[in-house]
């Protein structure tokens, strides 16, 4: 029975060692979603930021002022 007892006492230890496993990875998981919303706030801020530099490329620096003033009213 000792074998028995080992082949129980090992599939035990394997279970414990990945249900740890599963938690590690779920907490990184997490953490890369957040790391994905932050970087995603953070593309939307340089895609406003292209969008004015374009303007000003195509209409001049006034005329931005004047459009982005008028977008804000």
């Amino acid at each position: 029975m000792t074998n028995h007892d080992d082949t129980q006492a090992a599939i035990a230890d394997n279970e414990k060692r990945i249900e740890v496993h599963e938690a590690v990875c779920a907490e990184r998981y997490q953490g890369i979603l957040d790391r994905f919303k932050r970087g995603d706030k953070r593309m939307q801020r340089v895609e406003y930021v292209l969008y004015f530099l374009a303007l000003i490329a195509i209409v001049g620096r006034d005329g931005a002022m004047r459009v982005i003033e008028v977008f804000f009213k």
